[in-house]
Order: C-alpha cells, then sequence, then structure tokens
C-alpha cells in the first residue's frame, strides 16, 4: 500500500492481478451485468490508487478493499432496477449426469432463495460462506457493529431455513 501511495504504477499492477478476480467473482454474485461488475471492480481499484495513502493498517488490506467494493455494490443495487443474481460454479468432469443435475438444482434453489434477501442480509452471507471472512471482518467491510453483522446473519440463516423447503416444494412440517 506504501507503494501505490507513491503513485508506483508497478505496485498498482501487481495489486490488479491480485484483486480483479477475486473483487469480479464477489460482485458476481450480485450484479447480473457483466459490464457492471467490471466497472465497480475497476472504481474499487482506483479509489485504492487515489486513497492508499489514508490506509492506516487498522485491518488487513483486503478487508479495507472488499469494503471499498461492497459501498460501490451496494449503491449499484440501489440505483439498479434489474434484480441481482447469483452465478453458480462450474460442475466437475468427474461427477455423473445426475449428480450434476441435482447440484445445479440445488445451487438454484440456493441462488433463489439469496436473490430474495435483503442486499445486506445476502452480502453477510456470501461474504461468510463463499469469501470466508469473520464477522469482525465483515463488520469493517461494510462499516458497521459486529452485532449488527451477527443480527443480519442470524436473520438471514432464518429466512434462508423457511425459503428453501418452499422453493423446493417441499411439504411444511
Amino acid at each position: 500500500m506504501q507503494q501505490i501511495a507513491l503513485q508506483d504504477r508497478e505496485a498498482l499492477a501487481q495489486l490488479y492481478a491480485i484483486y480483479h478476480r477475486r473483487l469480479a467473482r464477489f460482485l458476481g454474485r450480485f450484479l447480473r451485468q457483466h459490464e457492471v461488475v467490471q466497472e465497480i471492480v475497476n472504481d474499487t481499484l482506483f479509489i485504492v490508487w487515489q486513497q492508499a495513502g489514508q490506509f492506516r493498517g487498522g485491518s488487513r488490506v483486503s478487508t479495507w478493499i472488499m469494503g471499498i467494493a461492497y459501498r460501490r455494490a451496494m449503491k449499484a443495487l440501489r440505483h439498479s432496477a434489474s434484480r441481482p443474481a447469483l452465478h453458480g460454479m462450474s460442475v466437475s468432469a468427474e461427477q455423473t449426469a445426475s449428480d450434476a443435475i441435482e447440484e445445479a438444482e440445488q445451487r438454484e434453489l440456493v441462488t433463489r432463495a439469496l436473490g430474495s434477501l435483503p442486499p445486506e442480509q445476502r452480502m453477510v452471507l456470501e461474504l461468510t460462506y463463499y469469501m470466508g471472512y469473520s464477522c469482525e471482518e465483515i463488520a469493517a467491510i461494510v462499516d458497521c457493529p459486529v452485532n449488527t453483522v451477527k443480527t443480519r446473519m442470524f436473520h438471514a440463516r432464518r429466512k434462508m431455513k423457511n425459503l428453501l423447503p418452499e422453493l423446493a416444494g417441499w411439504p411444511m412440517a
């Protein structure tokens, strides 16, 4: 970050290589349009370029960068007329066709359930389960207290627990 703060273009290129794919995967889970994802990734890294000197090391660099991307994504979601969607992962060649179909159906159910959550709850789940961040790191990323993250997680899990059987057409107990 110190090199980027000194406007070292090579340091920015290295940071870009490290974070571009990670940010694109994270943002792609919420935003349908590839162009919007790429724009937010580039905006995020441009903000890092401009504000690297303001990074004080109070968190990991990745937490700070993800926080910038999170705020840009939330702004895009608020201004977007389209519903964000998650994209599934590719299927291993070793799986049988029926396993692949079942896995795709499960991914679709989870995608639909996550898509129906409020963005703040959905992103907390994504940051935890897909990106591996702790509640403390998520609190830094989304700029809220840890207890707020935990509350969002609680409500999101509860909604998912109710939504998944309903979307799958399973009888409710």
